[in-house]
């Protein structure tokens, strides 16, 4: 059986390695590969039409903000795995969360609760 100090090297290896997944992953939130974002109906309603340019430079500018998302602390981030963020857009405070569903495929999901 692993010493405790053993286990507990174990467990921070792996919440870093989580961490780093996560953070690779939203680098690459233009370009997710076999991975989703989805984004609440809310979400969707305030970046509007992306056919629009409007709604494509919002939608873009709520991407980037998750892309380059750190502001990570122990109230939002508890764990360390840096897969949770919240931040102010528009009037709206958003959130996004990055889910494992299954091992070939990953979600960040957009909610948004608007002022």
């Amino acid at each position: 059986m692993p010493q405790p100090s053993q286990q507990s090297a174990d467990r921070a290896e792996r919440i870093d390695r989580i961490a780093a997944l996560n953070d690779s992953l939203r680098r690459s939130i233009c370009s997710p590969g076999r991975n989703q974002i989805v984004m609440t109906a809310g979400v969707a309603a305030l970046v509007g039409d992306v056919s629009l340019f409007r709604g494509f430079r919002r939608r873009a500018e709520i991407l980037r903000t998750v892309r380059n998302y750190d502001s990570f602390n122990s109230d939002n981030d508890p764990l360390g795995e840096h897969d949770f963020g919240r931040f102010e857009y528009d009037s709206a405070i958003l959130y996004w969360k990055i889910d494992l569903y299954d091992p070939g495929l990953v979600k960040i999901a957009l909610n948004g609760s608007f002022c």
